[in-house]
């Protein structure tokens, strides 16, 4: 399909373009200077931005198992409409994605997606910390992305030997970084108002001395980490330092981190209960600045679907997670006057990219926007299963028009 973009402002390599036209042939997006006839469509730009295709490095499904929650294909069209058009996806299924069988079910479902799915396999079966899986034989089938998910590979003597077995075929470990002994039956971040509210507090020390400690592991084993919804200052700082000293080290922060502090949960808002918890105001400022200085390399959606009956109960048996897809562009807007457009832009395309070791020449995706656009996040213009979002039936600014991927293209003006 040939389509011309008429008068759009396409964001590359740390700068916002002026208005002008481009050409997708079904193959790349190159500038364009002739007139509009061949085009199969030929769509008005005017007002909106666009840059290559997004990549989400953490996402969270349901399928198979928990398919109530969501399914390969809601997952798909939430991702669209978020903007994306790459995203890693989380092993925490049932089963866990830990096997071919599990690799080869995920790809054949997904095969005709316009979204292309990275699989973060399990590094242990289960994700129980202790025997490790086939990660060669997983390897084998095509994945390069390992690590327990939304569990933290605590065991140290299992992270020495993944990190050994990675470097075999240059693999890298993701990894949710927490000391879950800390972190047990905490609620929300250690400090006043986890006092106030009299709520048992996950301290920032549960963060902290994980990620010093697998830096650690890392200078003696050698490979490659990267670690995933980093939360504090001090994490920030230890992993800004890893850096400095050459280890093969990156990191990436949810998006909500950067909107909400842990104020925000006075109200008991079960949709604000996640892990890792939001932290103070200092914190989010060392988050701000750690993306700017190039400390944290990408931002995430940390998409976690959960289904009404986890949610909608008191805050304390509530389940953690956030639905975070669809208001991952309204959340940039708002975010826009701080870190602005092309840094942001860069930490959802080249900067992910470079993690998954896919860096491209040429443009051949696409994600367009208007940043001004404002409409109604509800149960109809929903796409995922899940609606545990604080930003469920409001109005947002900030609407995702057009993505191209895989030579596919789709329209977005429902």
């Amino acid at each position: 399909m040939a389509i011309l973009l008429k008068s759009l402002k396409l964001i590359q390599k740390d700068t916002v373009g002026t208005p002008s036209n481009y050409a997708y042939d079904g193959n790349k997006i190159s500038p364009y200077d002739g007139n509009e006839s061949g085009f199969d469509e030929v769509i008005d730009c005017s007002g909106w931005l666009g840059s290559a295709g997004w990549i989400d490095l953490r996402c969270g499904v349901g399928e198979p198992g928990y398919e109530y929650q969501e399914t390969l294909e809601s997952l798909d069209q939430a991702l669209q409409h978020a903007g994306f058009v790459q995203a890693v996806l989380l092993p925490n299924t049932s089963p866990v994605v830990q096997s071919k069988s599990e690799v080869e079910f995920i790809k054949h479902r997904s095969r005709d997606f316009l979204t292309k799915f990275h699989i973060q396999a399990a590094v242990t079966k289960d994700t129980q910390g202790e025997d490790l899986t086939e990660i060669l034989d997983i390897h084998h089938h095509g994945v390069n992305i390992f690590g327990d998910g939304i569990v933290p590979l605590s065991n140290s003597d299992r992270m020495m030997k993944v990190l050994q077995y990675l470097q075999k075929f240059d693999g890298v470990l993701f990894d949710q970084s927490y000391d879950p002994l800390l972190a047990i039956f905490g609620q929300m971040h250690e400090g006043f108002t986890s006092t106030s509210l009299g709520m048992k507090g996950i301290p920032s020390l549960a963060e902290e001395v994980a990620i010093q400690k697998n830096i650690e592991i890392l200078k003696y084993t050698g490979g490659s980490i990267h670690f995933q919804t980093v939360s504090t200052a001090n994490g920030v700082a230890a992993i800004k330092k890893a850096k400095a000293e050459g280890l093969k080290v990156t990191a990436d922060v949810s998006l909500y981190q950067l909107l909400f502090v842990d104020e925000d949960l006075s109200d008991y808002d079960s949709n604000l209960k996640v892990m890792p918890p939001f932290r103070e105001k200092p914190d989010q400022e060392a988050l701000l600045e750690g993306l700017k200085d190039g400390t944290i390399d990408a931002i995430v959606s940390n998409h976690q679907p959960k289904d009404y009956d986890a949610k909608h109960m008191e805050f304390d048996l509530a389940e953690f997670g956030m639905s975070g897809l669809q208001a991952f562009l309204p959340g940039l807007v708002s975010l826009e006057a701080k870190l602005g457009w092309a840094l942001m832009i860069d930490k959802i395309t080249a900067g992910p990219a470079r993690i998954l070791k896919s860096l491209e020449e040429e443009m051949t995706s696409l994600t367009v926007f208007d940043p001004s656009e404002e409409w109604v996040f509800n149960k109809q213009t929903n796409k995922s299963l899940a609606a545990n979002s604080p930003f469920f039936n409001q109005r947002l600014k900030g609407k995702v028009k057009v993505v191209i991927n895989k030579g596919k293209f789709a329209r977005l003006d429902d």
